[in-house]
């Protein structure tokens, strides 16, 4: 694991976009291809003040979702809806490129065909795992991360990749999510964190080692990365 503090949330945003990049040239140079996962939150933001400056190869990039809420992409809960009007744009990425779910279909059913479009995408099956170059990844103020909440049975989800659930405690409560043999089987996870409502639970996860869901993140072999400003680490450093 590593942990980076750097000064500010802007100071946040400059550097997860050098990981992005660096990231994603070497996806590109290994497979012609980058692989990303995104989170909603803050993270659209981060990545939509540092689009328009970033000097990659938008054409190579898949994009995907660690978790998403169900509802109809112009519901403002939506993750894809989100990025949709406040990433994209800033962008040579067209809409093709994000691997989205199937509203269409049952809450159970649309996972499972989430996962499936996930292994078709990667040109795998099972029982092989497929390995994003790049998880962004968020932390509530619960400590949950994508649609993983404490307590929460999908914490010990070992046979789905892409999970259901109906009961999230936070709204919507109807998602789906990438379960832990997914995440941990990433190249990269990376939490990008600002603010001082963020450094009680940095602390309890980070010092305190409290096995809270963003602290289960955990990929192997993969790298760990929690990218915290000044504020949120202030209770940590």
């Amino acid at each position: 694991m590593e942990v980076i503090i750097v000064h500010n949330e802007s100071s946040v945003i400059e550097r997860l976009w050098n990981l992005i990049k660096k990231s994603a040239n070497a996806a590109i140079q290994e497979n012609s291809v980058f692989r990303i996962g995104l989170s909603g939150g803050s993270l659209i933001k981060y990545l939509a003040n540092g689009a328009e400056n970033a000097k990659t190869d938008w054409s190579k990039w898949q994009l995907y979702f660690c978790d998403e809420r169900f509802v109809d992409e112009s519901d403002e809960d939506s993750t894809f809806g989100q990025y949709k009007k406040l990433f994209l744009p800033k962008t040579q990425l067209t809409e093709s490129q994000f691997v989205i779910i199937n509203r269409s279909l049952s809450l159970k059913d649309c996972a499972k065909d989430y996962e499936q479009q996930i292994f078709d995408k990667f040109g795998i099956a099972k029982p092989e795992i497929p390995q994003f170059d790049l998880l962004l990844l968020g932390m509530g103020p619960d400590g949950h991360t994508c649609s993983l909440f404490p307590g929460h049975p999908l914490l010990k989800e070992e046979a789905l990749l892409i999970a259901p659930i109906s009961d999230s405690p936070k709204p919507p409560p109807a998602r789906v999510t990438m379960t832990y043999p997914l995440i941990n089987q990433a190249k990269v996870c990376l939490f990008p964190i600002s603010g001082k409502g963020k450094a009680e639970m940095i602390k309890r996860i980070l010092k305190e080692k409290e096995q809270l869901p963003a602290g289960l993140v955990k990929p192997s072999p993969g790298a760990l990365v929690w990218l915290l400003d000044q504020d949120a680490a202030s209770l940590y450093a």
